[in-house]
């Protein structure tokens, strides 16, 4: 499937994840649509609750779909699907977590979490602990490592081993959920800098979920802002950081803390007020506003966005 002369590696459309029961049911994700073309990393962006983490997990099967469609490489893995399809997903698609301190096992030592995913698959002995070492290296740390327990690390070598983890299984496509938020700030520009030489090095693809967009300009291609199980707006990275359109996208672009005490001194914070939408009478509807740059407007607003476009 290839759109605009690049291949679309993920396509969801119309996704909505629910929870609860029929008296007390969440819609976490109210309807989401985008494609994750093939070598790019593209940002979901949006506040704790807003239902990015929900899309993340919902695209590795951990959180069933309640609608819609999620195709990988165009064959669709929502629902039912073989058993054969299901292990090549496991090891094409595979994500980081956010807290290195807990997605790690405690008890096991680094060669089994690490090698966790190539247990019963017909590999020796041998072949998996030269996968393991391999994609140790590949984050940047020793082989020995593998025979210490994860309370031995930093929160930074922890995230690089659930990195490893990842690796290890050769996937194509990456999910990074919060990869550095908990993570300390003099540590956060190595694990970027790690995975964006991976990325070169591998062919790999990200979704890369954050609350922080000065992270997601630093290292994603495009990004889609999300709001209460909606996106709102989705644009190239630079294209979103020029012309920010909704007001949701302006009041995060907004709280962005500024290098220049000056500039951040005198900055004026934008607070957003759904209110501020007139949808009872004219309702929105997802539009492209200029090439690649979409957002969620009805006609009022439509004319707005254009008219501070020129």
């Amino acid at each position: 499937m290839e759109q605009n002369n690049r291949e679309v590696i993920l396509s969801v459309r119309d996704l909505k994840v629910a929870f609860g029961n029929r008296r007390h049911r969440f819609e976490a994700v109210k309807g989401v649509s985008f494609d994750v073309y093939k070598g790019e990393t593209f940002g979901i962006v949006g506040e704790s609750g807003s239902g990015k983490t929900t899309i993340g997990r919902s695209v590795i099967r951990v959180y069933p779909a309640t609608s819609g469609s999620i195709r990988f490489h165009g064959q669709e893995i929502t629902g039912h699907i073989s058993k054969a399809l299901d292990r090549d997903i496991t090891n094409k698609i595979q994500m980081i977590f956010q807290d290195p301190m807990a997605s790690l096992n405690e008890r096991a030592k680094i060669d089994y979490i690490v090698s966790e995913g190539l247990q019963g698959r017909g590999l020796s002995r041998q072949e998996i602990r030269s996968r393991v070492d391999r994609a140790l290296a590949d984050v940047g740390l020793l082989p020995e490592f593998a025979s210490r327990f994860p309370h031995e690390f930093s929160g930074g070598q922890r995230q690089r081993i659930g990195i490893a983890r990842a690796l290890v299984m050769n996937p194509e496509f990456i999910i990074a959920d919060e990869p550095i938020s908990a993570l300390d700030v003099s540590i956060r520009a190595q694990v970027l800098n790690l995975m964006s030489q991976l990325q070169r090095e591998r062919g790999l693809t990200y979704l890369f979920i954050s609350h922080d967009l000065s992270v997601m300009r630093f290292i994603c291609d495009r990004i889609a802002v999300i709001h209460k199980g909606l996106i709102v707006e989705m644009a190239d990275t630079e294209q979103l950081f020029r012309h920010p359109l909704h007001p949701y996208t302006r009041a995060l672009l907004s709280a962005i803390p500024q290098p220049n005490p000056d500039v951040e001194k005198h900055k004026v914070l934008e607070v957003y007020d759904p209110t501020c939408h007139h949808y009872e009478t004219n309702p929105p509807a997802w539009m492209e506003i200029e090439p690649g740059h979409h957002v969620l407007a009805n006609d009022e607003e439509l004319a707005d966005y254009r008219g501070r476009l020129k």
